[in-house]
C-alpha cells in the first residue's frame, strides 16, 4: 500500500571525540538529503566529548537549520547516547548514522524511499548480500562479525544476516513499540532489530556499504562487548519463546 503521507526523516548521530570528521559528515549528509528534497532533521548526541566536538556542533547549529545537538549528561556509551537521541527525535522515522561517515548518505536515501514505497515498519541494511560493500574492514572483525551474525540467525531462525549492522531505519511507531531499551552499549544494535522481528513488525532488507573510519578511533571494544551481546541475545530469546506475544505489534 502506497504511503502518501510526506514523512520527516530524523537521523540520530552519537558523537564522542569526532572533531576531525563530524563537520564533513554533517555537511555531506544534509546536502545529500536536501538534494533529494527529503524533509529531515539531524540530531547529534554529544557523548562526553573532551575535544572540540561540542564547539563545532554549536557553530554548525547556527549555520545549519536542520541540525540540533543535545548532550548525553548521563553515563557515557554508544547505547546511552543513541537512546538519548531515540527519546528526543521529532520525525516520522529515524535512522542511526555514524559520525565517522562509515555509513553512506545515499544508502539512507534508498532506505527512506523504500519505506515510503512499501510502508514497511523498518528497513535493515546488509553488507553481505549482492550490492552490499565493505571497504577496509579489519580481517579479525570480519571473522567475528560473520560468526556472530550466523549464530544469531540460527538461534532466532531468521533470514536476516547482518543483525549487528547499526545502519537501519525505523518508523516512529515501530521505535515506540520496541521500548523500553535496555542496552547501554553497542549491543543496542542487535536489541532493536531482534525486537522488531520478534514483535511482528514488517521489515525490508536492502544492501548497504560500510567504510572504515579515516580519522579517530573506534569506540567498539570487542572483548568487553562479548558478554553484553550474549545478555541481549538471551533477553530476546526469553521474549521470543516465553512472552506469549505480550509485546507484539498492536497497531496497523
Amino acid at each position: 500500500m502506497q504511503n502518501y503521507h510526506v514523512m520527516k526523516l530524523s537521523i540520530v548521530i552519537p558523537a564522542y571525540n569526532e572533531q576531525d570528521c563530524i563537520e564533513d559528515t554533517l555537511i555531506r549528509l544534509s546536502n545529500t538529503l536536501s538534494s533529494e528534497k527529503i524533509d529531515h532533521e539531524i540530531l547529534v548526541i554529544n557523548d562526553h566529548s573532551n575535544d572540540n566536538t561540542p564547539d563545532i556542533l554549536i557553530r554548525m547549529e547556527s549555520e545549519m537549520p536542520v541540525l540540533r545537538h543535545i548532550t548525553n549528561e548521563g553515563t557515557n556509551g554508544f547505547g546511552y547516547a543513541v537512546r538519548k537521541g531515540l527519546n528526543n527525535f521529532t520525525g516520522d522515522c529515524v535512522a542511526v548514522f555514524m559520525a565517522d561517515m562509515s555509513d553512506d548518505p545515499n544508502d539512507l536515501v534508498t532506505f527512506f524511499r523504500r519505506m515510503e514505497k512499501t510502508d514497511c515498519d523498518a528497513v535493515f541494511g546488509t553488507r553481505w548480500k549482492k550490492g552490499g560493500k565493505v571497504y577496509d574492514y579489519p580481517k579479525h572483525k570480519l571473522w567475528l562479525n560473520r560468526l556472530a551474525n550466523n549464530i544469531i540467525r540460527l538461534m532466532f531462525h531468521i533470514r536476516y544476516d547482518d543483525t549487528t549492522n547499526a545502519f537501519k531505519l525505523y518508523k516512529r511507531k515501530t521505535m515506540e513499540g520496541l521500548q523500553p531499551f535496555i542496552s547501554p552499549h553497542f549491543n543496542l544494535t542487535i536489541e532493536l532489530p531482534l525486537k522488531t522481528i520478534i514483535r511482528g513488525y514488517s521489515y525490508e532488507i536492502l544492501p548497504n556499504s560500510w567504510t572504515n573510519r579515516k580519522t579517530g578511533k573506534s569506540n567498539l571494544k570487542i572483548r568487553e562487548m562479548g558478554t553484553r551481546y550474549f545478555f541481549i541475545l538471551l533477553y530476546c530469546l526469553i521474549e521470543k519463546y516465553f512472552s506469549k506475544g505480550d509485546f507484539n505489534k498492536k497497531w496497523d
